[in-house]
C-alpha cells in the first residue's frame, strides 16, 4: 500500500493523446499537425492559445516540447536561449505574460526570424493578446496567428475521460466514486488521473473491488 501511494505523485509525461480534448478538437488537431511540420489548413504556422491556469495550456506545449527539433521556452528561460536558432524548427513560449522587459524583446525578435525562417511557434497566455500584459510589438505578433481559447474541463468531461482511463484496462468504476474524487480530492487531470490508476492497482492488489470506501480509505 505504501508504494501505491508513492505512485500517486509520479509524474505522467504530458502527451497530445492523454489530454482530454473536449471542445478543443479543432486547437489540438493543428497542434497535431504542427508536431510534424505542417502548416493549418490555410498555411498557419502561428497560434495562441489562452485560457485560466487549469484549462490545458502548459500540458500542451509540453506535449509538444517531446517532439524533435523543437525548444520550449518560458520566464525561466535564459535570453541566450530565445534567441533564433536554424536547426530547431518549433518554438514553445509558455506563459507570456510572465516574461520581463528583456525576454519580451526577445521573443518579438525570436517571432520575427521564426516568420522569416518558416518555422513554427505557439504561445501561450492568461488572456487574449489584445488583453496580456505584454510589449505592444509583442502583443501585435502574439495576435498575427491563429488564436484558441481553452476552456477548464467539465466535471462531466472529467468523469467520462477517467472512466474511459479505467475501461481501458478492462475496469468499471462504479457510480459514486469519480464525483467523490472530483470533489474531494485535486481537480487538475493529471492527478486525477494518478489517483484513479492507484486505486486500481490498490483494487488489484488487494482482491476488493473499487468501491467508495476503497477511494476514501487509499485517499487517508
Amino acid at each position: 500500500m505504501k508504494q501505491l501511494l508513492l505512485d500517486i505523485n509520479v509524474e505522467v509525461s504530458p502527451s497530445l493523446d492523454s489530454f482530454v480534448v473536449g471542445k478543443h478538437a479543432e486547437a489540438v488537431q493543428l497542434l497535431r499537425l504542427f508536431a510534424q511540420r505542417i502548416p493549418g489548413n490555410f498555411g498557419e504556422q502561428a497560434v495562441y492559445l489562452w485560457g485560466e491556469s487549469g484549462a490545458g495550456k502548459s500540458h500542451l506545449l509540453h506535449a509538444l516540447a517531446n517532439a524533435p527539433v523543437t525548444r520550449y521556452l518560458n520566464a525561466s528561460t535564459s535570453l541566450v536561449e530565445m534567441d533564433f536558432s536554424p536547426e530547431i524548427s518549433l518554438y514553445l513560449v509558455d506563459d507570456c505574460q510572465q516574461l520581463n522587459d528583456a525576454q519580451q524583446i526577445a521573443v518579438f525578435n525570436l517571432f520575427n526570424q521564426v516568420k522569416e525562417h518558416n518555422a513554427f511557434f505557439v504561445a501561450t497566455g492568461s488572456q487574449p493578446p489584445a488583453l496580456l500584459a505584454v510589449r505592444e510589438d509583442l502583443r501585435t505578433r502574439l495576435g498575427w496567428g491563429l488564436i484558441y481559447q481553452l476552456h477548464e474541463l467539465t466535471d462531466e468531461d472529467k468523469i467520462a475521460a477517467l472512466n474511459s482511463a479505467a475501461n481501458a484496462r478492462g475496469i468499471t468504476i462504479p457510480a459514486g466514486v469519480l464525483p467523490y474524487l472530483i470533489n474531494h480530492y485535486q481537480r487538475d487531470m493529471p492527478t486525477l488521473s494518478n489517483m484513479i490508476h492507484a486505486l486500481i492497482n490498490f483494487s488489484l492488489e488487494n482482491k476488493r473491488p473499487i468501491t467508495l470506501p476503497l477511494l476514501r480509505e487509499l485517499m487517508q
